[in-house]
């Protein structure tokens, strides 16, 4: 205890306030995980919280003693945002949230997750009675607010036992839980550690200056700030690489040839996704916002170009108007810039539910696996990916990879079988998928609901929300210590507010549930 009390103190002083009645809980330190010193947490506890009443105080200290990604891909955290809870907020499709803020990465708070040591109680074992979590949950399931039909699914970590379902086998309308599949696909096809890579080429025989993108939807063209690609660096590059070689004057143009098909999402233009795009600078935002729902660029490409233009031109290289080309294989590298690890791109997608990122990675998705960077090529991949990890597909229906097409179909027992493989100690590739959900109480999209309740820092979950359609996914460490798998999906839905409070009651519930 007082080894992490000494790690807290300086970083959480400014909001001693904050957090002081939620550290009063903690009666344990941390055990050591992958990464770090001491003994590796066994298999089967890798995964689990000793103690239900430890998980507040450690959502809350995790963001103050964790570091960066270690080997395993665990997240590890930026510790102030998270306790301050001053992140950007994330939109969750047609629902709210506040842009602005910087571009850091997002928080997590990995010790609800991970084992606990010192003398704390352990996690019981063995399968939850099914009337206990049914005698919980089926009653709050037939709540008027969550429409017309209502499918639901409990899978216990540990075991792998599913402990609770009804309709969990029906396919609904899963809005932005659909990037819970993304992010596995991607993840799968790709690995943690892939970074997507911005690069200027130029031709030896016209001096022609191509500006490739290469599908990162986290480049910016500000200044370089959290791991994200700037193109001032870009410019820079390029700039100096040019003047090594004489030239001052380039004719300048930009290739988005690596995707293909339609660039526009099927809903048509929307304030909570740009065009698909290969080259896209801020997601082609029109104010300084990092998430949520905004006007966009019409072109997102050809302002990528232009803004690079300008910075050329600080640099001190004039550069012709651009326009749309394809670098060929005559053309030499001159400088690139790459985005973070794809496991950080995962994490920031899911806690804020970026639409932008979401897309991205389905189209990266394809390319990895043979099919074409386009919506439909993305949506094949998905399914085929999560096919060949065994997941029960039975349902299943991918559109995009966001969650903003209304004939995306998924099922509880598939959501919940997505996050139980995530948490597979088999599987580490896949950590980011739980590491990266908002943290109910602190992070992304859930930051200011499970305020109350005793539930805060016990939640992490993917909300869903589309006209009629309210849903959430995630993990849950319940009263006596267990980690659980959830999903709720809800349709015909008329108030989303009530809907969202009942969905928020049902899973506060299952985390005050004594049932073992």
């Amino acid at each position: 205890m007082k080894r992490l009390a000494d790690a807290l103190r300086p970083s959480l002083a400014h909001t001693a306030s904050v957090v002081k009645p939620r550290l009063a809980r903690l009666t344990s330190t941390l055990r050591p995980g992958p990464g770090r010193s001491g003994p590796r947490p066994s298999r089967t506890w890798y995964f689990t919280a000793s103690a239900a009443t430890a998980g507040l105080a450690l959502a809350a200290g995790a963001v103050a003693v964790a570091g960066p990604f270690d080997g395993a891909g665990q997240r590890t955290a930026e510790r102030d945002r998270a306790v301050a809870l001053t992140l950007a907020r994330g939109a969750d499709h047609d629902g709210g949230g506040t842009g602005g803020g910087g571009t850091a990465s997002v928080p997590s708070a990995p010790p609800v997750l991970r084992a606990l040591g010192g003398a704390a109680e352990p996690a019981k074992s063995g399968k939850l009675p099914p009337r206990g979590i049914a005698g919980v949950l089926a009653p709050l399931l037939t709540d008027p607010a969550l429409g017309q039909g209502q499918a639901a699914a409990v899978v216990d970590v540990t075991t792998g036992s599913r402990l609770y379902g009804t309709h969990s086998d029906q396919a609904f309308t899963p809005a932005s839980t659909t990037k819970i599949a993304t992010a596995v696909a991607a993840l799968s096809a790709l690995g943690p550690d892939h970074r997507l890579t911005t690069r200027t080429a130029l031709d030896p025989d016209t001096r022609e200056l191509v500006l490739v993108g290469g599908g990162d939807p986290t480049l910016t063209a500000h200044k370089a700030s959290g791991g994200w690609a700037s193109l001032r660096t870009l410019a820079a590059g390029t700039a100096a690489a040019l003047k090594k070689r004489g030239v001052e004057k380039v004719t300048l143009s930009y290739d988005t040839t690596l995707y293909s098909g339609p660039s526009q999402h099927p809903i048509g233009v929307n304030d909570n996704l740009a065009e698909v795009t290969a080259l896209i600078a801020d997601e082609g935002r029109t104010d300084n916002s990092t998430s949520g729902p905004v006007t966009r660029v019409a072109d997102p490409a050809a302002e990528a170009a232009r803004t690079f233009a300008g910075l050329l031109k600080g640099a001190g290289i004039k550069a012709t108007p651009p326009g749309p080309s394809k670098a060929t294989s005559r053309a030499t590298t001159l400088a690139s810039v790459s985005s973070p690890p794809l496991s950080d791109v995962v994490e920031r997608m899911l806690t804020n539910s970026d639409n932008d990122i979401a897309e991205a990675l389905a189209r990266q998705t394809a390319l990895a696996s043979g099919q074409p960077g386009s919506f439909a090529g993305g949506a094949k991949a998905v399914a085929a990916r999560l096919t060949k990890l065994g997941l029960p597909m039975r349902g299943a229906s991918f559109h995009d990879g966001s969650g903003l097409d209304r004939d995306d179909r998924l099922t509880a027992d598939l959501l919940t079988s997505l996050l139980a493989a995530a948490a597979d100690p088999a599987r580490p590739g896949l950590r980011p998928v739980l590491t990266g959900l908002p943290v109910g109480g602190f992070t992304g999209t859930l930051a200011e609901r499970y305020a109350g309740g005793g539930a805060a820092g016990l939640i992490r979950a993917k909300t869903g929300t589309l006209t009629g359609v309210n849903s959430l996914a995630g993990t849950v460490v319940t009263k006596d210590g267990r980690l659980l798998t959830f999903a709720f999906l809800t349709s015909g839905t008329t108030d989303p507010q009530s809907a969202q409070s009942a969905l928020d009651h049902t899973a506060t519930s299952l985390a005050n549930c004594g049932c073992g």
